[in-house]
């Protein structure tokens, strides 16, 4: 029997190396598809959408917020794979009825970095761990940033209502990185104070899909701003998509300095 404690603190234990996971986070699943745990993992969410052929040919139980209990318990797991903000206390509660599950807490990069290592840690994959989070420090250390952008951003991720992503979140880490200054002082996730008027506006393709539709009502919002449509899975999936973040980065960057 080993013990493992969770980004929550929690103590779950294993008897082995788990042969039938549920993973209830789309980055996360990511993750334990380029950790390799193959056939392993059984049981994902209708929102795990990478990789494809998983997408289309696992076991759906439900969404993230919507777990169908009785979906997972016939999977019969022996490890569940979840997140404090992504997954409700009540379905958590629920699932740890069924098999040990571990949670992951994740505000930002070093917290990432400890989620894949314990993640890889517990299926067995360490060192593709330590290699994955080798090469995610390594491209964040190339985003390269020419001296003070000093260009303030509101980052949208609903409408109607207009909701953002303050501080205290992963995405406004990646907004850090990029050199960017998040003009909201609140946390989490506000609706937005109308106010405020900042040089950046960004339309996430997630949760709330933007499309360039959207953009007409946030250029009357926001009239001195650039509205920019960004892909949503950069800033805030913290898996094993982090490696493409900084390149991602680098290119808004510069489309940012050429407008």
């Amino acid at each position: 029997m080993i013990e493992y404690i969770d980004q929550m603190n929690s103590i779950i234990r294993l008897e082995t190396t788990p042969s039938r996971i549920v993973s209830l986070v789309p980055s996360q699943t990511e993750l334990l598809y380029d950790l390799g745990v193959g056939e392993r993992l059984v049981g994902l969410t209708k929102f795990c959408i990478h990789p494809n052929d998983w997408f289309r040919y696992k076991s759906k139980v439900g969404g993230t917020k919507t777990i169908d209990i009785e979906k997972v318990r016939a999977l019969k797991p022996d490890l569940i794979i979840g997140n404090k903000e992504e997954n409700t206390k009540s379905d958590i509660e629920k699932l740890s009825q069924i098999a040990p599950v571990w949670m992951s807490d994740i505000q930002d990069l070093k917290g990432a970095y400890e989620m894949i290592d314990q993640i890889a840690c517990l299926v067995g994959e360490t060192e593709k761990g330590v290699e994955l989070v080798s090469e995610i420090r390594e491209n964040f250390r190339g985003l390269a940033i020419d001296g003070e952008i000093e260009k303030s951003v509101l980052y949208f991720i609903w409408n109607s209502p207009n909701l953002i992503a303050a501080k205290k979140t992963f995405i406004d880490e990646m907004l850090q990185q990029m050199g960017l200054s998040n003009l909201s002082t609140l946390e989490r996730y506000p609706e937005v104070d109308y106010e405020a008027q900042p040089d950046l506006v960004f339309l996430s393709s997630e949760p709330f899909p933007f499309k360039e539709k959207h953009v007409k009502k946030f250029e009357s919002l926001y009239p001195a701003a650039k509205i920019i449509i960004v892909d949503g899975e950069m800033f805030s999936w913290y898996g094993s998509r982090l490696k493409h973040a900084p390149n991602y980065f680098q290119k808004l960057l510069k489309q940012i300095a050429i407008d």
